[in-house]
C-alpha cells in the first residue's frame, strides 16, 4: 500500500512539474499554450517547429505536424514572408479516458522570413509523415558561381 500511494504521488508530482515546464518554456520560446492572431484574426495556440538547411539549388524548410493532414493546412507566400497555418485536431475520447495530451492541439500559425534571391514562382510543398518538406528554388544570379583565376606568366630577368 505504501508502494502504491508513494509511486502515484511521485507520479504527479513529475505530472505536475511537467505541465509547469511546459507551459514555462511555451512562455518563453512561444509554442504549446500560447494564444494569438494571424493576420486574418484567427485564432492560434501554438508555433510548430521549422528546420532549415542550404544547399546550391534550394532552400529547403522542414515544418514538424504530426497528425495534421492536407485539408487542415495552408501554405501561402505574402511578400516576403512563407505562412504556414492550420489546426491539429485533438483525437477525440483519448484524454477523457485517463490518458494525458503531450502534444499541443488546436489552430497554430508560423509565418517564416524569406532571404532576398528565391524563385517564390516554383516553390515546392510536400506533406508526409507528419512533415511538410517545403523547397524554395535559388534563383540562378544568387547562385554560387566559380570565378576562374589567371595565372602571370613566368618572367626572366634581364641581365644590366
Amino acid at each position: 500500500m505504501f508502494d502504491t500511494m508513494f509511486s502515484r504521488d511521485i507520479q504527479q508530482t513529475l505530472e505536475h512539474f511537467r505541465r509547469t515546464m511546459d507551459q514555462a518554456l511555451g512562455d518563453f520560446f512561444g509554442s504549446s499554450g500560447l494564444r494569438g492572431t494571424s493576420a486574418e484574426g484567427a485564432e492560434w495556440t501554438f508555433t510548430p517547429t521549422v528546420e532549415t538547411g542550404w544547399n546550391d539549388d534550394y532552400l529547403n524548410l522542414r515544418v514538424v505536424l504530426p497528425g495534421v493532414g492536407e485539408s487542415d493546412l495552408k501554405v501561402n507566400i505574402q511578400g516576403n514572408q512563407l505562412v504556414v497555418e492550420g489546426e491539429r485536431k485533438e483525437p477525440e475520447n483519448f484524454a477523457k479516458n485517463g490518458g494525458s495530451l503531450r502534444l499541443p492541439y488546436g489552430k497554430f500559425y508560423r509565418a517564416i522570413d524569406l532571404p532576398n534571391g528565391l524563385d517564390q514562382e516554383r516553390i515546392q510543398c510536400r506533406l508526409h509523415d507528419g512533415v511538410l518538406d517545403i523547397q524554395l528554388p535559388i534563383v540562378e544570379s544568387m547562385k554560387p558561381r566559380r570565378i576562374p583565376i589567371e595565372g602571370s606568366e613566368s618572367r626572366k630577368a634581364i641581365a644590366a
